[in-house]
C-alpha cells in the first residue's frame, strides 16, 4: 500500500526525491492513516483544483485496501 502511494505522488510532482509516506499503527477500528509529505512547492499538484486529486488518491487507496481486506485513509502533509 505504501508502495503505491508513493507511485502515485511521485507522478504527481516535480520533485520525486521529496516523496516520503509515514504510517500510522492500526487504530483500534482497523484504520491505518498514511501520510504523505511532499515538497512545499509540489502540495498544490498533489491536492488539485478544490481537493479533486487529493479525493481520487484516497479513492484508490481505499480501493486497494478494501480488496486486502483493509482500512486506510490518506492525509496530506
Amino acid at each position: 500500500m505504501e508502495k503505491l502511494l508513493i507511485s502515485i505522488a511521485q507522478g504527481l510532482v516535480e520533485d520525486p526525491t521529496a516523496v516520503h509516506v509515514t504510517v500510522d499503527e492500526p487504530a483500534q477500528d482497523g484504520m491505518i492513516t498514511y501520510h504523505l509529505h511532499v515538497a512545499e512547492s509540489d502540495m498544490g499538484r498533489v491536492i488539485g483544483k478544490q481537493g479533486r486529486i487529493a479525493k481520487a488518491i484516497r479513492v484508490v487507496m481505499r480501493a486497494a485496501a478494501t480488496r486486502q481486506n483493509a482500512r486506510v485513509s490518506v492525509e496530506i502533509d
